[in-house]
């Protein structure tokens, strides 16, 4: 059995560092190669073709749920890269940080003054204003999915065409920007969820 491959995840499957990846190929390769690396096959090996093959699998499973998952990807392959991933407030526009302010506020007193003994007519106001500041968000979050699709048409067309250190750079910083918005839009759609749901 060969050594634990030193690569990262994208060599795992044998696949170049390219942000579009079809998933059903992704799928098909991961269980092929879950089937040869299992340790059920190493059960009369030594010990350390055991650990061996318990090491390939961990890091297979993990290549594998970090790689279907464009999010989890883009922060990958921003770490591969180099990039710092979190940078606080990082891509995230003004104008979309003080809307957030303005709506965190609006949450807070509509949890403040939440009963159960408030008119049926003042609960059902406040239940539809939760739910078009959910379906806003959706719409930006979907918004957020296009744009980091767009970048990475943009990177797979400079690696294959052997594009400068700039482009690259300039993609990485734009993929960083659209990561950091997804995430805090993630956060405060799940906090209009969970006062829609309280």
């Amino acid at each position: 059995m060969p050594a634990p491959p030193e690569r990262d995840y994208f060599a795992v499957f044998g696949l170049a560092r390219r942000m579009n990846i079809d998933p059903a190929v992704l799928e098909k390769h991961f269980y092929s190669l879950s089937r040869e690396m299992h340790p059920d096959n190493f059960y009369r090996a030594s010990k350390e073709e055991q650990e061996s093959s318990l090491e390939q699998s961990a890091r297979l499973n993990d290549a594998y749920r970090t790689l279907r998952d464009p999010f989890a990807r883009t922060e990958y392959l921003l770490t591969l890269e180099g990039c710092q991933v979190e940078k606080k407030g990082s891509g995230i526009p003004p104008e979309l940080v003080e809307e957030v302010f303005e709506l965190r506020e609006w949450l807070a007193a509509v949890r403040a003054t939440a009963s159960e003994h408030a008119p049926n007519a003042h609960r059902t106001e406040i239940q539809q204003q939760l739910a078009a500041a959910k379906l806003t968000l959706e719409q930006r979050l979907q918004a957020s999915r296009a744009d980091l699709q767009a970048l990475f048409v943009r990177w797979d067309q400079v690696i294959d065409s052997g594009g400068s250190v700039l482009e690259r750079a300039a993609i990485l910083e734009g993929m960083g920007n659209v990561l950091a918005r997804q995430k805090y839009l993630q956060n405060l759609a799940s906090e209009v969820s969970a006062t829609l749901d309280g």
